[in-house]
């Protein structure tokens, strides 16, 4: 069988290719695409596979966006770090909703009920309903993630993020630190975390950091136009914000 990933974060494609190998060493992944643009000129292009899994938020839009401009002929596994969407409305029109960070049960599950619908022929009944995916996300409040979930060594554990710091980037990587002052590697970045996270409790004050509001320790002015913060959780302690987002930290501050 022939799948197609659509998701814009590189380490999140190459953890749903491994898991997709693990469930079945016999499917083959044709490509994977990050972009609502990219996925459009594809399919337009080539064959439809069998299975496309298709991440919800892209860098250029929303993955819906593919619909209006393709008449897609493949099934569909929505992926999502974002549980703000109605569940129901995923699961009555597409072949399953699987919320990020993945893991290897819930994906094989869904692929296992690919195989179920594919036995009864039932194509019709599980193609995507546009429209109502669509109303269902616009008229649902945003719910914001609650936790992480992190590797340390052989295990995994939730952070909550009432206990994280801050987040940042690194050699092109992204981390969260705790309130205790413990680094864990995320597989989100920054630009993807921001939407995900509370914005009255955090707030990205520059390209590399997004700080919690209950972490700032205190806010030291060096000039109009320079505004340090320091936490006790992080070891470094010139955090500046950045020049184009000093007057928008300043309201965020108040609240």
């Amino acid at each position: 069988m022939k799948v197609l990933i659509i998701e814009d974060e590189p380490l999140a494609a190459t953890h749903l290719e491994t898991l997709i190998k693990e469930c079945d060493s016999g499917i083959e992944v044709v490509d994977v695409l990050d972009s609502v643009k990219s996925a459009e000129a594809w399919l337009n292009a080539n064959e439809h596979p069998a299975l496309i899994f298709m991440d919800v938020h892209l860098g250029d839009g929303l993955c819906f966006e593919i619909f209006k401009r393709v008449n897609i002929a493949s099934f569909i596994i929505f992926t999502t770090a974002y549980d703000q969407y109605a569940l129901q409305a995923f699961k009555v029109n597409s072949i399953d909703y699987l919320l990020k960070p993945l893991s290897k049960k819930p994906l094989c599950d869904a692929l296992e009920k690919y195989e179920t619908f594919m036995a009864k022929e039932d194509r019709n009944r599980i193609l995507p309903d546009i429209s109502k995916l669509l109303d269902a996300m616009q008229n649902k409040k945003p719910e914001y993630k609650e936790r992480f979930v992190v590797k340390v060594g052989a295990h995994i554990r939730p952070i909550k993020t009432e206990e994280i710091a801050c987040f940042y980037s690194s050699e092109k990587a992204t981390y969260l630190l705790t309130q205790s002052g413990n680094n864990y590697l995320v597989d989100y970045a920054l630009d993807k975390l921001i939407e995900m996270l509370d914005p009255a409790k955090f707030f990205r004050i520059s390209r590399q950091y997004i700080v919690a509001l209950d972490s700032i320790d205190d806010v030291i002015s060096l000039g109009p136009l320079r505004i340090k913060v320091k936490m006790t959780a992080c070891k470094h302690n010139d955090i500046l914000v950045s020049r184009d987002k000093i007057k928008s930290f300043k309201q965020w501050l108040e609240g």
